[in-house]
């Protein structure tokens, strides 16, 4: 859950470079192939965006893509996922041009509250503490899931002593992983060594390379890496702290209200589905499009 080096983490991306263990393209396993289905304006939605946006025609959205199979690129370097997917589908539904921008994870709040982004989609778990910066519009549920390598017993809530590979500044990074260690030298025992990557295919690469024993992420994103790993890695215990994922806006802007109605557009007439079918990750799914439900409830 993305709240999203060291110089062994550098040593790693190295290695990644020479023995491509994961392959992060379009033509990777579960990446589907063609286009996603288009989507009909919605008046009523686009009628409650902010006049100035409405006037420009475009809806610029900052995205992070290393964060596979939600927001990641193909092999010519064009963000993909079901997150840009569905970053793309809501511009359609409120009329807009979608303007996608490459952002490091941690700039795109900063670039939202600046006024430089319309939106921010880049798996944000929703939290209390962002509420006071932003507004999020909730449209997923994701868990924690961890990984191993194939044949290997890691237990999550028996982790004290172990190597663990997180991607930057996401949840498991600034709250999780640091949680269970702090837990563990609490009880008298060895702290989780925490390794952070900027990508999620270096955390991933790390296990598979053998320098981690395991990797947390979010649910989606566990299972993606699981499946296009080649049988190197499996699952470790179950998904676990399951919370929502939110579009950005900046904080008391009409348009929360406007991307809430394209979504809600969108689940209603199955479009949403469409897209969360087509990359395999429906089981985060929701019916009720809502806003800040982290301290809403």
């Amino acid at each position: 859950m993305q709240f999203r080096h060291s110089w062994p983490a550098l040593a790693v991306v190295t290695a990644l470079l020479l023995t491509g263990c994961v392959d992060n393209s379009s033509s990777a396993v579960g990446a589907p192939k063609g286009a996603a289905a288009p989507v009909t304006k919605d008046d009523g939605a686009a009628a409650l965006l902010p006049k100035t946006i409405a006037a420009s025609g475009k809806l610029r959205v900052g995205t992070s893509p290393n964060y596979a199979p939600n927001e990641f690129k193909d092999e010519a370097g064009t963000p993909i996922g079901w997150g840009v997917e569905l970053a793309d589908a809501l511009a359609g539904k409120l009329g807009l041009t979608p303007e996608l921008t490459v952002a490091q994870f941690d700039n795109i709040i900063p670039s939202v509250t600046g006024a430089k982004a319309d939106i921010g989609e880049s798996s944000f778990t929703d939290t209390v503490e962002r509420e006071k910066q932003v507004d999020f519009v909730n449209y997923y549920t994701a868990g924690i899931a961890w990984a191993a390598a194939a044949g290997k017993t890691v237990d999550p809530e028996k982790a004290c002593g172990l190597k663990v590979a997180v991607q930057s500044t996401t949840f498991e990074d600034t709250t999780e992983v640091p949680a269970k260690s702090a837990a563990c030298v609490a009880a008298g025992k060895p702290a989780i060594e925490k390794m952070k990557f900027d990508a999620q295919d270096a955390a991933t690469n790390a296990v598979i390379l053998g320098q981690a024993d395991a990797l947390s992420a979010d649910s989606p994103v566990t299972q993606y890496a699981i499946k296009r790993s080649s049988g190197k890695l499996e699952a470790a215990g179950q998904t676990f702290d399951v919370a929502p994922y939110g579009i950005v806006v900046a904080k008391g802007s009409n348009l929360g209200k406007a991307v809430q109605a394209a979504l809600q557009s969108m689940v209603d007439d199955g479009s949403y589905a469409k897209i969360l079918d087509r990359w395999g990750v429906a089981d985060g799914g929701i019916d009720k499009i809502t806003i800040n439900t982290a301290a809403n409830g």
